[in-house]
């Protein structure tokens, strides 16, 4: 893959990150985690909760002092639960943040990372060069910082990939916007027809 292909995905694939949201996507890919990896301790979570629920409307059920023996029991096991979950709960919460440092460093180092590795790696090679005329003494800042004369440096490809790509989001927003909310003038036509017919 050129050099120009892989800066041109790899700032796309960031884009498109960040539309989606970094928070989407971990719910999404931790909740495959957990199915994957952890599924036992969640069918064991949801069991304790259903278990814990029922045994509590049984205890509300009963009276304490018609049948304490029963009620005293029913509290015990209601406890019980309550500690187990409880438990549970906070070693799933500490899967989740330690999945979600994982993640995030994941996320940042094959995109974030990867420009910065790429834009270092490849500081003095040339993306591709331009027609000596096309922007005159300008031609210099393309190459900045130290790419050679007369061409594109990974550092501004990057950039014009960055632009080119918000610039296409913005216009993509604004046309699926347009087509959702129909034009309001056919609706006023008819409102002013409606009341022509009601005049006449």
């Amino acid at each position: 893959m050129s050099l120009t292909v892989t800066i041109f995905v790899l700032v796309f694939v960031t884009e498109l990150i960040s539309w989606t949201g970094k928070s989407f996507l971990l719910e999404l890919v931790y909740a495959l985690y957990l199915r994957l990896f952890y599924s036992a301790k969640v069918a064991e979570q949801r069991k304790l909760k259903s278990e814990i629920l029922t045994t509590k409307k049984e205890l509300l059920q009963t009276s304490a002092q018609d049948h304490f023996a029963k009620w005293a029991k029913l509290r015990r096991s209601v406890d019980k639960g309550l500690s187990d979950l409880e438990k549970l709960n906070s070693e799933l919460a500490s899967t989740r943040t330690g999945f979600s440092l994982k993640f995030n460093s994941t996320i940042w180092i094959s995109t974030t990372g990867l420009q910065f590795i790429v834009g270092w790696w490849y500081r003095k090679s040339a993306v591709f060069f331009l027609p000596p005329s096309w922007f005159g003494p300008l031609t210099w800042w393309l190459s900045f910082p130290f790419a050679p004369a007369g061409s594109v440096s990974c550092g501004v490809w990057q950039m014009a990939c960055r632009r080119v790509i918000k610039v296409g989001e913005r216009v993509a927003k604004e046309l699926l916007s347009g087509s959702s909310h129909p034009d309001a003038v056919p609706s006023e036509q008819k409102v002013g027809s409606d009341t022509d017919k009601k005049s006449d």
